[in-house]
């Protein structure tokens, strides 16, 4: 289902944000994700003057390269464009973040090691989804003709991390009832 038509308009900002995860073949995962912002207009900037359509006012990338268990092995981030002479600074900031689990208390250790002036605002966010990526990158089903991971009750003791995190996983659910028995919960 597309969205309604929306009321007449006119297009102020763009802000595109890729995540991308890879399998190394050192057995270690690497998640890049990039922001790029842009105006569609030409607009005047105070230290960097005048901005044409499509440039970017920021355009910022970083990998993470984590373990199975989801632990940053490194990071590394770049800021290509950004209309300040501070933002290319950062990065040595994030390498706090090395040896932190994606995971319960990943947004609390982001906020604590580049939180507010000792990092960057857009690096930072990006970190967020870079997160979900991870869990979507080393929890994927696996590639056609692979055999397909199943849950087995006998040896899946604590209850994954999604089920209640949203309505198709919901514990009293027909999703959680067929892969996770040992999980559901009757409704009511």
């Amino acid at each position: 289902m597309n969205l309604p038509p929306p009321a007449p308009r006119r297009q102020r900002h763009t802000r595109a944000i890729s995540c991308e995860g890879y399998q190394r073949e050192d057995g270690l995962w690497d998640i890049e994700a990039r922001i790029v912002d842009a105006k569609p207009f030409a607009y005047r900037e105070p230290f960097r003057g005048l901005r044409e359509p499509g440039e970017p006012v920021h355009d910022m990338a970083l990998r993470l390269t984590i373990d199975n268990d989801m632990v940053v092995r490194d990071i590394e981030v770049a800021t290509l464009s950004a209309p300040y002479a501070p933002c290319f600074g950062i990065a040595p900031a994030f390498k706090g973040l090395i040896g932190k689990k994606i995971g319960a208390g990943w947004r609390r250790a982001v906020n604590e090691c580049v939180g507010g002036v000792k990092g960057c605002t857009h690096l930072r966010e990006l970190l967020l989804p870079a997160a979900t990526v991870a869990f979507q990158t080393l929890g994927s089903w696996p590639e056609d003709g692979q055999p397909a991971a199943t849950p087995d009750p006998d040896y899946q003791t604590e209850r994954p991390h999604f089920v209640d995190g949203c309505k198709a996983w919901a514990s009293d659910g027909e999703i959680v009832a067929t892969l996770y028995p040992h999980f559901h919960r009757k409704a009511g």
